[in-house]
């Protein structure tokens, strides 16, 4: 395919930058800071989503990726990985692109690409899924996040306001689909960081809105974003530590996983750093450790997910040396 007509396809395919502008999303301004990030946030997203449609191949769409500051690269390579699998998806020449992307340039930032591939679930028909489903049994779940997240933010009304939950998702369509509801639970509370303008007392006020028994996912999701993308300095971090309650564990898992996915890219900001020490009590390096640690080997399907074991038990380990654990 010539370089013009990459050109045009990236054109035709990527969503216009106002789609991620707060004002258009009706989410909440908690000051210009804050807003400026979330809006860099997105509008580095769909770059990332730009250059993968038209780039030549990966080393050309990585060149262009690293170029991205540190801050806003991964979700430069998230919205890649959309691009990507969009490609995948769709009846366009060509296929694997996604799978060699993570064997490749996408390596580093595999917690990345997998929540990409989500984002383009929720823009493919669903007899499509099969063509970018992600391989690995583990990671599988983050895919599911970033449809969660989609849908959260471009559907607030259904997903947050209405809090609609499909009671039959389709995917991954095997013995574990039960847990399908939980994993997109934790993208929509990655998604609520957003939507509530990082501000912690808005965030916890749409999290507490939900029904009891989706808010231990919804806070991990939420203690994700709050170390990943940021926006809240240390007083905010602890507001939100206290309006947790009983769900500090999940913002700590959700922090220790940003801490690892900024480690392993070698992504690591100092907001991430803040982060990581107030809502786990670690240093980055050591949140990682723990998830390296924990991490299921060979991975096993029981009653719950290895997946969600892993989950656990890097929640317990992370929360029993918390500073907030020791009050």
């Amino acid at each position: 395919m010539s370089a013009s007509w990459r050109a045009v396809r990236r054109r035709l395919m990527t969503p216009s930058h106002n789609e991620t502008k707060l004002s258009t999303r009706g989410f909440h301004e908690k000051s210009p800071e804050a807003r400026e990030t979330l809006e860099t946030v997105g509008a580095t997203f769909l770059d990332g989503y730009a250059f993968a449609v038209e780039a030549r191949d990966q080393d050309e769409a990585h060149q262009w990726l690293e170029r991205i500051p540190v801050r806003f690269r991964g979700f430069a390579y998230e919205g890649a990985a959309m691009g990507l699998a969009m490609l995948d998806g769709l009846p366009v020449p060509g296929k694997g692109r996604v799978a060699a992307f993570l064997a490749g340039h996408g390596a580093p930032h595999d917690y990345m690409v997998h929540v990409g591939i989500g984002w383009a679930m929720a823009r493919l028909p669903r007899f499509r899924w099969a063509s970018v489903a992600p391989a690995d049994p583990l990671l599988r779940w983050l895919a599911l996040d970033g449809y969660g997240f989609h849908q959260a933010y471009f559907r607030t009304q259904r997903y947050v306001r209405e809090q609609y939950r499909d009671p039959s998702f389709p995917w991954p369509g095997d013995e574990t689909r039960r847990y399908a509801g939980h994993a997109i639970d934790q993208g929509i509370g990655r998604a609520l960081w957003f939507i509530g303008g990082t501000d912690p007392a808005v965030v916890a006020d749409l999290v507490d809105g939900f029904a009891a028994d989706r808010r231990a996912d919804l806070y991990s999701g939420v203690g994700l974003a709050a170390c990943y993308a940021g926006g809240a300095d240390e007083a905010e971090l602890l507001h939100l530590l206290e309006r947790a309650g009983r769900y500090r564990p999940q913002i700590a898992q959700g922090a220790a996983f940003a801490s690892t996915a900024r480690v392993e890219s070698g992504l690591l900001t100092p907001h991430t750093e803040l982060a990581v020490r107030v809502l786990c009590g670690l240093a980055p390096p050591q949140a990682a450790e723990v998830c390296t640690q924990a991490r299921p080997a060979p991975v096993v399907d029981g009653r719950l997910t290895a997946y969600e074991v892993w989950r656990r038990q890097i929640s317990e380990r992370v929360s029993s040396g918390a500073p907030w654990a020791r009050t």
